[in-house]
């Protein structure tokens, strides 16, 4: 009895634990000079195509790669698989 009980605490204590998610879209390197001289309207080129997967990053951890989606007015990510760690601290597509 006292094992199930632990195992409700634990579930409990894990249920209020909570995890930012974030996306990213791609990458770019910039000279610091350009950066600072940047403005509204200043355009950032990243190193991703349209159709290229994002990665879904989990506290800043990627977890899964996925595909944006746009459905009228609202973005979404479809999960497409897991994310290689070692492809996202290389800058792996």
């Amino acid at each position: 009895m006292c094992l199930v009980f632990q195992r409700l605490c634990v579930l409990g204590q894990v249920n209020e634990v909570h995890v930012e998610i974030s996306v990213l879209l791609g990458r770019s390197t910039l000279p610091m000079q350009q950066l600072l001289r940047m403005g509204r309207g200043a355009v950032i080129p990243l190193d991703a195509g349209v159709n290229e997967e994002v990665w879904i990053l989990a506290n800043n951890h990627p977890v899964a790669r996925g595909e944006i989606q746009i459905n009228e007015d609202r973005i979404s990510i479809a999960v497409t698989r897991a994310a290689d760690v070692y492809d996202f601290m290389a800058g792996g597509q």
